[in-house]
């Protein structure tokens, strides 16, 4: 029987991603029975469209945490608020201006990864630290041209609203970005250097793999799908505010962890990111129907990264 549980250990380690998407179906079957098959359903379905920015933020905490121990954003709020504010601006909720406001939310976004990898390169500061540092700058630049932040384009809010056969068409663009980073993990030099980068950095400096490169690359990389999150929030909700990415730092880092993504580094878990989404969202579903608030909320989330983490047989110690 031992060794049955440890052949079984073993293999669900092999499929990180497994806990995830199992629990977003047991949460979706309880649901079901709870409230009813009609209830589920539209429960389902507003979550095609709500889970869409966890993934995409998710994506983004992915490959840096996989960059390495030590590894993490803390800046994704502030850039969601100042990418979302920025293109709603540029744009003026006008359609001509449309392909402009996307590149230059892209282009905010890519700035943002820059900095941040030059306050972690330049100065040496820790990357957490780094991060915290830089989104206090990104959201006092935030607040001064916050004001008077303009709807978003007519074209881009329909898009954004629209639903193909009760799936929200943001999922596409989702899945679509899923499956490129996805691509780039698994098939591309520059996926295995990633994770070559996250288990040892020192043996991968030593096997030609040129890791401060790949590090910029991933900041900037995480940067510019926060920046793609933000620009379909704001065309979601009508238009960007400051504080409409506050809720996605304790979000990102519960779905990388939960979604098996290895915390120390090396390991990435794109399909168990929206496992992960998918489950917490239908989790605060629950709750939001039994009348639990937003403290209880943040004891579950914090509760289940303990408990998925301690499953997973917690993290290797740190490398270098």
């Amino acid at each position: 029987m031992k060794a049955i549980d440890n052949g079984f250990i073993a293999r669900t380690r092999e499929l990180p991603w497994l806990w995830s998407v199992a629990g977003a179906v047991i949460v979706g079957i309880a649901a079901m029975i709870a409230f009813g098959a009609f209830t589920a359903g539209n429960m389902l379905s507003a979550a095609s469209a709500f889970v869409v920015f966890t993934v995409l933020v998710g994506l983004g905490q992915m490959l840096v945490v996989t960059s390495g121990p030590g590894n993490i954003d803390l800046s994704i709020p502030a850039t969601i608020a100042l990418c979302g504010g920025v293109a709603m601006r540029v744009m003026s909720a006008h359609d001509g201006a449309l392909l402009v406001g996307v590149a230059v939310a892209i282009g905010v976004g890519i700035g943002i990864g820059l900095f941040n990898y030059a306050l972690i390169r330049l100065l040496r500061i820790p990357p957490i630290i780094a991060t915290l540092s830089s989104s206090f700058v990104l959201q006092s630049i935030a607040i001064s041209l916050g004001r008077g932040s303009a709807a978003p384009p007519p074209m881009l809010e329909n898009f954004a609203l629209s639903r193909i056969a009760g799936v929200s068409s943001l999922a596409f663009v989702a899945l679509a970005a899923t499956m490129l980073v996805a691509v780039v993990l698994f098939r591309l030099v520059a996926g295995r250097s990633l994770s070559a980068v996250g288990q040892n950095a020192q043996a991968a400096n030593l096997a030609g793999v040129r890791v401060e490169r790949v590090r910029c690359a991933t900041y900037v990389s995480c940067s510019v799908l926060v920046a793609l999150a933000a620009l379909l929030l704001a065309a979601f909700a009508g238009g960007a505010t400051l504080d409409m990415g506050a809720d996605y730092m304790l979000l990102s880092v519960a779905v990388v962890v939960i979604g098996g993504t290895q915390v120390s580094g090396g390991r990435a878990s794109p399909t168990g990111v929206w496992g992960a989404a998918c489950f917490l969202f239908l989790i605060n579903a629950l709750l939001n129907a039994s009348g639990a608030g937003a403290g209880l909320r943040a004891v579950v989330y914090g509760g289940l990264i303990i408990a998925v983490t301690t499953i997973a047989g917690g993290a290797p110690a740190a490398r270098r």
